[in-house]
């Protein structure tokens, strides 16, 4: 299992846009085949700034999904949206304190 932290800095102005599509395509992303889940977080001092954490099965499903035709329309829609680059990481989890 491996873990997908993903650090989008939008433009101020098209947060609510960002917001607006994600409720069209957050499910499709969760239910993926390979995904075990997502979490989308908004930071509380820099609205402007959200994360996705998603689980995957593996570096092959996280790859099968970015070359899916779901992350190609959706890629290109929010990237102009931006003020900063994207950023991520992938990561896999060394302790989990919330599931015991």
């Amino acid at each position: 299992m491996i873990t997908r932290i993903v650090k989008l800095t939008f433009q101020d102005e098209l947060v609510g846009e960002f917001f607006t599509h994600f409720e069209t395509i957050k499910w499709k992303v969760a239910e993926f085949p390979g995904c075990h889940g997502m979490r989308l977080h908004q930071d509380q001092r820099f609205p402007n700034v959200i994360f996705t954490y998603s689980l995957w099965e593996n570096e092959a499903s996280l790859n099968y999904y970015r070359d899916s035709a779901l992350f190609q329309n959706l890629w290109p829609t929010i990237k102009p949206w931006f003020k900063e680059k994207a950023e991520a990481w992938t990561v896999s989890t060394y302790f989990d304190g919330f599931s015991k």
